[in-house]
């Protein structure tokens, strides 16, 4: 029988989640998470000092995240990722599936480097609107509308930095940038070219042969200040450098990247190419609040026993060895991520692992198959993933309206498959570094 504790827990977490999704009003989701951690207490599900373990977990993920954040539009503001488009439109010299392919290993990039939300919310819109001058029709523009969205979370794997769910969980983990990107850049391999075969399958027919390269501007024309622009490839060579010392040095992560944030902006003032205030203003400073509040609440059911529950199925998982293993913490992190939302799910994954006291290449394997699932099991729904409903959003705002259902078949179809692949590409790697 389930104590009261445990359904005041579980109770307090649904509500959460569903004003987090829902946003009633226009609410923001840091309000929302507050809320539910200030509910939890009320109900003594979770306890002040409790407030305190939360926050030690999670400050410098999410300081990290808007750190990254920070870099990714002041990059757009440059005009970096236009200027990359438009580059590798000219490189495909009219072949369609060419920039099927470029556009996919372009979002790649930006995912691994700038993190999904950055990838998927700044990328987007500048395919979009290539697509446009190209004079593309809906059916035609789709694939790489859609392209765009589902890279972006498919391939941030490989570092740390490449999404907040990484983060959190090397976070918890005690994983260094070098260690983390060891295990997970050849994964992310397997999920790029998962990725790419599944979106040309399934949009194969909808692709064009052909486009003319002369409908769209020069590359050079999206650069808004050439100084600005050649400095950017060296603060992000540094920004690469400063990453590996964190693990060296036990550096948190966010100190990095607010760092290069703050040489940025200092630069983008001074060639008034960048509005420091405005930048600043428009980082997603909600994440740190939600984050903390959203993990209180998950707390919530570790105190009664939810998570350590979860932990017993995922060592019984094990008894089928080292693949079933992998396979099970994977896809049960992708199926909750897609029910409801990543971030909370890659925190109670965290928590069942710990409960599960795995040891040595087993334990390894449940960490990064619980990353790999938070990662691609948001695109199986919408509401998988804060990114992936901001996403929706944007392009309802540029006029391109995708519905629930479509997302939803769409999602499912592609998902699973590349799941399967890059858990099992992890299996494979795991086994041959050790």
């Amino acid at each position: 029988m389930i104590a009261p504790a445990a359904w005041f827990a579980l109770a307090v977490f649904v509500l959460t989640l569903v004003f987090v999704i829902w946003q009633p009003k226009g609410l923001p989701i840091g309000w929302s998470a507050i809320g539910g951690a200030v509910l939890a207490l009320l109900l003594h599900v979770v306890r002040v000092a409790d407030v305190w373990s939360v926050t030690k977990i999670v400050w410098d993920a999410t300081l990290a995240f808007v750190g990254i954040i920070m870099n990714s539009i002041i990059l757009d503001k440059i005009g970096f990722f236009e200027w990359a488009a438009l580059k590798m439109a000219h490189v495909a010299k009219g072949d369609g599936r060419k920039v099927f392919l470029y556009v996919i290993t372009l979002g790649a990039i930006v995912s691994a480097f700038f993190a999904n939300d950055g990838a998927a919310l700044i990328l987007t819109p500048i395919v979009l609107e290539k697509v446009k001058l190209l004079k593309f029709d809906v059916r035609k523009m789709l694939p790489f509308v859609l392209a765009s969205g589902f890279i972006a979370d498919t391939t941030s794997l490989p570092f740390i930095v490449s999404n907040l769910v990484n983060i959190v969980s090397a976070d918890y983990f005690g994983v260094g940038f070098i260690s983390y990107a060891l295990h997970m850049i050849v994964p992310d391999l397997f999920a790029f070219v998962a990725s790419f075969l599944m979106l040309y399958l399934f949009f194969r027919k909808d692709i064009p042969n052909a486009y003319c390269p002369s409908d769209l501007p020069e590359a050079a024309s999206a650069i808004r200040h050439k100084g600005m622009f050649l400095a950017s490839w060296i603060i992000l060579a540094v920004l690469l450098v400063g990453y590996v010392l964190t693990e060296l040095f036990h550096i948190p992560v966010s100190f990095v990247t607010l760092a290069v944030a703050l040489v940025f902006l200092i630069a983008g003032a001074r060639t008034k190419t960048v509005a420091p205030w405005s930048t600043i203003r428009s980082a997603p400073w909600s994440i740190v609040v939600f984050s903390i509040g959203m993990y209180v609440v998950v707390y919530g059911l570790r105190n009664v026993g939810l998570t350590t529950l979860l932990g017993s199925l995922m060592r019984w998982s094990t008894h089928g060895g080292l693949y079933a293993g992998t396979l099970f913490t994977g896809f049960v992190a992708a199926i909750l991520s897609s029910i409801m939302n990543n971030l909370p799910t890659v925190m109670v994954g965290a928590l069942a692992i710990h409960s599960a006291a795995a040891t040595g290449l087993m334990r390894e394997a449940m960490v990064y198959a619980n990353v790999i699932g938070c990662d691609l099991g948001p695109k199986i729904t919408p509401i998988g993933s804060l990114a992936t409903l901001l996403w929706l959003h944007v392009l309802a705002q540029k006029g391109v309206r995708i519905g629930w259902g479509q997302y939803f078949k769409t999602g499912i179809v592609l998902t699973l498959p590349t799941l399967f692949i890059t858990l099992s590409g992890l299996y494979v790697w795991l086994l041959a570094v050790h």
